[in-house]
C-alpha cells in the first residue's frame, strides 16, 4: 500500500514502504515503469530490510515533473524524502535511468548513502553515447508524431523483444496502461535529463560507499559497455550477473536480482563513511 509523502517544497511523492527496522533500502524508480522495482523489493531475500519505493515526480500519484528536466532534481528529491521520513541515511538501488539518480545522490551527499547498487546503467557516457542519443531522438519523434502507444512499442521492442507486452503487463498488472499515462514524463522529461547528465571519473571519486554492479548476460553491447565503464569508475565494486536475462531482468528474474542485492547488503550493514 502506498502513501503520499509531502516534500519541503510542497510536492508529494507516492511512496510504498515495506517492512521496518534500522536498515533501509531506497529503491529509486526508473523511467517509464512506475513499479518495475516492486517485484524485487517483495522477494523474501530482502524481507529483513525496510524497503522504500518512491514514484518519481510525473509518475502515478506523485506530483508533476519539474522543468527544466534534470537528474539532479530527482537526486534532491531522494534526500528530501529521506528527510521527510526522518532517515539519516540509506542504501540506494537504481536501475537503468535511476542509476544516474543514485550516483548523483552518492556523489553529492555521500554522508547520506551507505551503499549503492547499480543495475544495468544506461550507456550515456560510453562509446555508444552517440548511438544512444540518436535512438532517443528517434523515439521522441515517434512519440510526438504517433503518440504514446507507438513510441512505447518501438522502445520496448528494441529493449525486450517483440513479446514485451505480456511480461511487462504481468508484473505488476496494469503496467502498460500506467506507462501510456505517464509516457510524456519519460519522452519529454527523463530522456533529455539523462542525455544532459554530466558524470565522470572525478565525480565518481566522490562516491565513498561500497558499490555493487548487477548485469544480465543478454542485454547486448550497450549495457556491456556501461558495465565496463562502471567498473572503471569503481574498481573495487562487486559484480553480479543474472543468467538467462536481458534488460527486463527486474521483472523476469526478481528472485535472482534480490538474492544478489541481499548478499551484498548483508556485507554493507555499516554507516556511510
Amino acid at each position: 500500500m502506498s502513501t503520499l509523502v509531502r516534500l519541503p517544497d510542497g510536492a508529494e511523492l507516492d511512496v510504498t514502504d515495506l517492512g521496518d527496522g534500522p536498515d533501509v533500502l531506497l529503491l529509486v524508480q526508473t523511467a517509464l515503469t512506475a513499479d518495475e522495482l516492486l517485484p524485487v523489493a517483495q522477494e523474501p531475500a530482502l524481507a529483513g530490510w525496510r524497503r522504500v519505493l518512491p514514484h518519481r515526480r510525473g509518475y502515478d500519484a506523485s506530483g508533476p515533473a519539474l522543468d527544466p528536466p534534470a537528474v539532479r532534481d530527482d537526486a534532491a528529491d531522494c534526500i528530501a524524502l529521506l528527510d521527510a521520513l526522518d532517515l539519516p541515511a540509506a542504501h540506494l538501488l537504481g536501475f537503468s535511468y535511476s542509476t544516474a539518480v543514485v550516483l548523483e545522490v552518492a556523489a553529492t551527499w555521500p554522508e547520506r548513502v551507505a551503499s549503492v547498487v547499480l543495475v544495468e546503467p544506461p550507456p550515456v557516457h560510453t562509446a555508444f553515447a552517440g548511438e544512444f542519443a540518436e535512438v532517443n531522438a528517434e523515439l521522441a519523434g515517434v512519440f510526438a508524431r504517433d503518440g504514446a502507444e507507438a513510441a512505447l512499442d518501438a522502445l520496448l521492442t528494441r529493449l525486450l523483444g517483440a513479446d514485451w507486452h505480456p511480461a511487462t503487463e504481468a508484473a505488476p498488472p496494469g503496467s502498460v496502461a500506467q506507462m501510456e499515462r505517464d509516457a510524456a514524463t519519460f519522452f519529454v522529461h527523463d530522456m533529455p535529463a539523462l542525455l544532459a547528465w554530466g558524470f565522470d571519473a572525478t565525480r565518481a571519486g566522490r562516491v565513498r560507499c561500497p558499490v555493487l554492479h548487477v548485469a544480465s548476460d543478454s542485454s547486448g553491447p550497450w549495457f556491456a559497455a556501461s558495465r565496463d565503464l562502471a567498473l572503471q569508475w569503481f574498481p573495487h565494486a562487486l559484480q553480479a550477473e543474472v543468467a538467462g536475462a536481458d534488460h527486463g531482468l527486474m521483472l523476469t528474474h526478481p528472485a535472482d536480482v534480490a538474492a544478489a542485492v541481499a548478499a551484498f547488503l548483508d556485507g554493507a550493514r555499516v554507516s556511510p563513511a
